[in-house]
């Protein structure tokens, strides 16, 4: 998960010499329509070699194939055995097994050796997905001489997911975003990986859940939150951290969410990193603009606690505010959105996040004409030249439909 991304590599290779364009390829991290093989297809009929030679099928189409065939020449031959040798229960199964032995044993060999090399995590766990839908199916129909040749099959995928999403672990942990390619505030292709592979796995293991797996998911999640940090870090303005967490964590929860509507833990986790970091901009957008905000509200509360006739009050300062505020408030205004829409990639986030910068810039304001209805500075003509709070909000809301 943490490899560098090839199409891109091979695209910029591509454009200074004569090879031929990259072919499009399905990602390891991507569900798709992949799960259709448990949900619609597992009693599909088996793939005939002879007319599919034309066609090309992921490995686990191939495994659901072999063993909805298995299942049903099992069932057949164990009822010829039972008929014709007239055997019951343990005989009927010791039969069966020494008819048998050879060809499960063939499976077993030839899944081992295809793990052995395989990476795609989405694909192993559909494969004992399959294995365990056929277990259950031929539970239903009373056939239990194929429980050892499953309890096999899954003691070789499992342990082989759990190395596989190790791996993806280690490699993201041991990423150094210093050496990275290009890196600018935009959705890193690692963020929509984890993203697109939480959501397939998440969405297959709701239908067998596996503790396991939701725990190495988790220490998964932590270590691309961490290096999302890492590659901020990179950025020296701090404006530029923000937007490139933000434009991340926001594609990561759109991601994480498109199959399933509930929240669970993970998802709540990204949600509140995005919403602080939101805050933690609009804070940042507002500063350059409103900076004498922070500074009157420490000042009243450092008088608050000291007579009012005790206070000198600088009018020429308080002026100054006042007039600067008038003359620029609609340049400010404009100059947030301007920023926030060249800066977010998700325009709904976007929206949220404007929306969110120019209320609280009108809490600000209207903070501002509290302070100054208030002792000692109630009686300051300059109070007769601020604009109304309401006015300012009419300005805003020509700004609501901008996205």
């Amino acid at each position: 998960m943490g490899a560098e991304d090839e199409s891109r590599r091979s695209l910029q290779l591509s454009m200074f010499s004569s090879s031929k364009s990259i072919r499009s390829r399905s990602t390891v991290f991507t569900l798709g329509n992949r799960d259709e093989l448990i949900n619609n297809q597992l009693e599909w009929p088996v793939i005939i070699p002879v007319h599919s030679a034309d066609k090309k099928f992921p490995y686990e189409a191939i495994f659901r194939s072999v063993q909805f065939s298995l299942i049903d020449n099992v069932c057949a031959e164990y009822g010829f055995l039972v008929h014709f040798f007239k055997v019951r229960k343990e005989k009927a199964q010791i039969l069966f097994t020494n008819v048998m032995e050879r060809t499960l044993s063939l499976l077993i060999k030839s899944v081992e050796s295809y793990m052995e090399k395989s990476y795609d995590c989405i694909g192993i766990v559909l494969c004992a997905h399959i294995t365990m839908h056929y277990h259950e199916l031929m539970k239903k129909r009373g056939f239990g001489a194929l429980v050892g040749f499953h309890n096999q099959l899954l003691q070789i995928l499992w342990p082989r997911f759990t190395f596989v999403l190790s791996q993806n672990i280690h490699s993201i942990r041991e990423m150094d975003p210093s050496k990275l390619l290009e890196l600018d505030t935009r959705p890193h292709f690692i963020t929509r990986r984890f993203g697109e592979f939480f959501s397939a796995i998440h969405t297959l293991n709701d239908k067998f859940p596996n503790d396991q797996t939701v725990r190495s998911m988790s220490l998964l999640q932590v270590e691309v939150e961490n290096v999302i940090l890492k590659m901020a870090a990179e950025f020296r303005d701090r404006q530029d951290q923000l937007v490139f967490l933000i434009n991340n964590y926001d594609l990561m929860l759109s991601v994480m969410q498109c199959r399933s509507t509930e929240t669970n833990k993970e998802v709540q986790t990204i949600q509140e990193l995005l919403n602080k970091r939101i805050n933690e901009y609009v804070d940042e957008v507002l500063l350059p603009h409103f900076r004498w905000h922070d500074q009157l509200s420490l000042r009243t509360q450092r008088r608050s606690r000291v007579e009012h006739s005790a206070v000198n009050v600088n009018e020429n300062y308080i002026n100054q505010l006042v007039r600067g505020f008038n003359q620029d408030y609609k340049k400010s205004i404009d100059s947030i959105n301007s920023d926030v829409m060249k800066r977010f990639t998700n325009f709904n986030n976007g929206t949220v996040i404007l929306q969110s910068a120019l209320t609280k810039m009108i809490q600000y304001y209207s903070r501002f004409h509290k302070i100054l209805s208030q002792p000692p500075f109630k009686t300051l003509p300059c109070r007769l030249d601020m604009i109304n709070v309401h006015h300012v909000m009419v300005e805003v809301k020509k700004y609501k439909n901008q996205f």
